[in-house]
This record gives C-alpha cells, sequence and structure tokens, in this order.
C-alpha cells in the first residue's frame, strides 16, 4: 500500500464531498426559484490494480445529474400570464442572444412592447393562431416561432360577413300586410350599418322580402326574396334558406356581402316576432386583457366583450429531458445525450396543459438537502482524517532516518 496514494485516495473523496455540497448548496439556494430542477451528486469508484498481495487504494469520482423530468408542485397566482405545464414539455423562451431555449420557468410578464418575459429575461414563444387548423411547426427545430405579443395599442375592428334573421310572420294577415326589423352590420373600419329587412305579405303562404341600407335595396338586382311555407308554416324555399347581400362601398369603406341565415323562421297564426337576430364583426375596440386556454391559445380580450385567438404557445421536448444541458436563467439547451428537440402542442402527443394562473415550484426538497448536508459534511471529516493518518504515517517513516 502507497501513504502517497493513501492520501490522493482522502482527498478524491473530500473533492466528492465538495461537490455533493455544492449541489447541495445550490439547491438550497434556488428552493424558491421557479421551475428550478434540482441536482444531485453520484459517486462512482474508482479502483487500481493490486500487485503482489499489495492493496493499492484508488478513489472516487462524481457525476452531476439533473431532475429535470420531475414535476414541482404548484403554486397559484393571481396573474394570468404566470404559466405553468402540468406534465411533459418545455416553454420556448428567446434570450437576448437571439437564440431559443426550453424552460420550465413560467412567471411572464407582460412588457411595455407587449412581449412576455420571465423573471431571468426570456421572452416567450408561439405561433400566430389559426382558426381552421393548428399552425404548422417544425418538428425538430424552432423555425417559424415569434415573440407573443399582447400589444394593447392597437385597435381592432372585423367586418361583418355573416348572420342569422329568423322571424315568425303571422298567417291571419291579409295580403300587402308589411312588417319591418334591422340588423346592425360592421364595415371594414368598425362603423355601424343599419340593414333593414321589409316582410311583406303576397299570397297564402307566400311572402317577400327585401333589404336595404339608407333606403336601397342591397340585395342582387334589387329584387325581393320570395319565401314560401308548407301547411304546417315551415319554411319551404328560398333553399338554401339564406339572404345574400351584396358588397357596398360606403364612405371609403367596404360593407361586405352578407350572408343572412333565415332558416328558423316561421309562418303562424302569432303576431311577427323576431327569434334570433345576430351577425358578426364588431366596430372598432381597445384591447381590455387577455386569456390562455389550457391548450396555449393566446386570445386577446376586448372593450366589446369578444375574445380574439392570436397566437399558439409552442412547446418542445426531448427524449431524455434530465440529459439536457442547464444554462443560467433556469433555460435548458440541447446536448447530445438528450437527443433531438421535438416540438408540439399543450394537450397533444402527450404534451401537458398549461395551467394559466399558476407557477411551476422548485422540486427541491429541503429536508432532503439538509440531511445530505449532514452526510457530505460527516464524509468530508472521515475523508480528511485518511488524509492526516497518511501524512502523520509519512512523517514517522521519514523520522526513522534520524
Amino acid at each position: 500500500m502507497s501513504l502517497y496514494g493513501t492520501m490522493r485516495t482522502g482527498v478524491s473523496g473530500m473533492n466528492a464531498q465538495a461537490n455533493r455540497l455544492s449541489t447541495v448548496a445550490d439547491n438550497i439556494a434556488n428552493a424558491n426559484t421557479t421551475g428550478y430542477k434540482k441536482a444531485s451528486t453520484q459517486f462512482s469508484s474508482l479502483i487500481l490494480p493490486s500487485t503482489g498481495g499489495a492493496y493499492n487504494s484508488g478513489g472516487v469520482t462524481t457525476d452531476v445529474r439533473y431532475s429535470i423530468s420531475a414535476q414541482g408542485t404548484f403554486t397559484y397566482t393571481t396573474s394570468s400570464t404566470d404559466l405553468a405545464i402540468n406534465g411533459k414539455g418545455f416553454f420556448i423562451v428567446e434570450g437576448t442572444d437571439g437564440q431559443e431555449y426550453m424552460t420550465r420557468a413560467g412567471a411572464f410578464t407582460m412588457m411595455d412592447d407587449g412581449s412576455l418575459q420571465n423573471s431571468a429575461g426570456y421572452t416567450l414563444m408561439g405561433y400566430e393562431y389559426s382558426s381552421t387548423e393548428d399552425p404548422t411547426i417544425v418538428v425538430n427545430g424552432f423555425d417559424g416561432l415569434q415573440q407573443i405579443n399582447l400589444s394593447s395599442s392597437a385597435l381592432n375592428a372585423k367586418g361583418s360577413t355573416a348572420g342569422a334573421l329568423d322571424v315568425n310572420l303571422p298567417s291571419n294577415e291579409p295580403d300587402g300586410y308589411e312588417k319591418k326589423t334591422s340588423l346592425v352590420a360592421y364595415d371594414s373600419q368598425g362603423n355601424k350599418r343599419l340593414i333593414e329587412f321589409t316582410y311583406t305579405k303576397t299570397g297564402d303562404n307566400a311572402w317577400s322580402v327585401d333589404a336595404t341600407y339608407d333606403g336601397t335595396s342591397v340585395l342582387p338586382g334589387g329584387t325581393p326574396i320570395a319565401m314560401t311555407f308548407d301547411s304546417e308554416g315551415k319554411l319551404l324555399t328560398p333553399s338554401p334558406a339564406t339572404i345574400t347581400t351584396t358588397a357596398q362601398t360606403l364612405d371609403g369603406a367596404n360593407l361586405n356581402a352578407l350572408s343572412i341565415s333565415i332558416g328558423g323562421s316561421s309562418q303562424l297564426a302569432s303576431a311577427f316576432d323576431v327569434s334570433n337576430g345576430k351577425i358578426d364583426g364588431n366596430g372598432a375596440s381597445k384591447v381590455t386583457g387577455y386569456e390562455i386556454s389550457d391548450d396555449g391559445v393566446v386570445s386577446l380580450k376586448y372593450s366589446n366583450g369578444e375574445l380574439t385567438p392570436k397566437y399558439r404557445i409552442a412547446m418542445a421536448s426531448v427524449q431524455s429531458p434530465d440529459n439536457l444541458k442547464p444554462l443560467p436563467g433556469n433555460v435548458y439547451s440541447q446536448s447530445n445525450e438528450s437527443g433531438v428537440v421535438v416540438m408540439g402542442y399543450a394537450g397533444t402527443n402527450g404534451y401537458g396543459s398549461i395551467i394559466s394562473g399558476a407557477l411551476e415550484d422548485s422540486n427541491v426538497d429541503i429536508a432532503e438537502e439538509l440531511t445530505s448536508m449532514i452526510e457530505s459534511q460527516r464524509n468530508y471529516t472521515a475523508n480528511s482524517k485518511v488524509f492526516q493518518t497518511g501524512s502523520e504515517l509519512m512523517e514517522v517513516l521519514v523520522n526513522l532516518k534520524r
């Protein structure tokens, strides 16, 4: 047995325990860091070959591992931009260097420019929302992502295109009986345009309807539409049961062609009545708030009460999350051992759901860390005694010469 080897073994033991104490210190320091994943030190023995009956002491080496895949608990907040992931996946954020990273730290705050940044200064990324299909994503990369922006400085106006107007026309009125009602539509600049509908009885089970704006018919050719009913008062024609108006240019704004469904209209021995009257579109209104759904759809809430989807939050994952490369700011990047980044959306393909108004807590257990600290302290002391004993034996050996 080499006394120098014994001392080196003691030193390797002290270094290993110092590494363990370092991860414990990091964990305790970040016990309240949103989305933090604890680090742990794993020990592995180093064994040297023994010769001639003499034992050569080896030592110990360490490897740091991260519990990135371990879910933390949730703390609920009053901010709808505080986001937590319940299940698999990471938020995609952009750093000041223009590079994309992954994180579970969802304490996002809206900045002056409308972007969402977390406490480390990373900006939340996503895709523009589509009402017809999920935005197309690049499965194995971050191409196509853009910053999610909740800016409230812009006004929103949406021109009307469709609606419904279901009425009851009194069957017991004489021919020539006339009744009017109206719907408010919106042009391309958000101006209100009153469309008036005039119903005239033309015979048994027969009526005509005209649609006018400012006294002028907006029906194709200016011709009223014939409406006929069966003996039970159910609408037979037109088929399809739709009133279609022509597009108009009014004071420099466009009033779209309107498709008004009248399929719920009836002719019964009762007073004229409107059972359903609605139209889409809205006038100019400001953003007053926002909502984020559990599948990551970010919607802007306007002063007129309309909720308009604008973005879809992107999520990412890798085959081995625990092997991601941790970086300052509680973010991660792909490593050789983690596997490639795979993109997706919350609630699909195994990805977790997004909780708005909540934050994922650190997965550090303080009691466990303090226990590890005590163990490391005792083991460090024991290894120092091995080193001290080896040193004393060396001193004895040197003094034999005297």
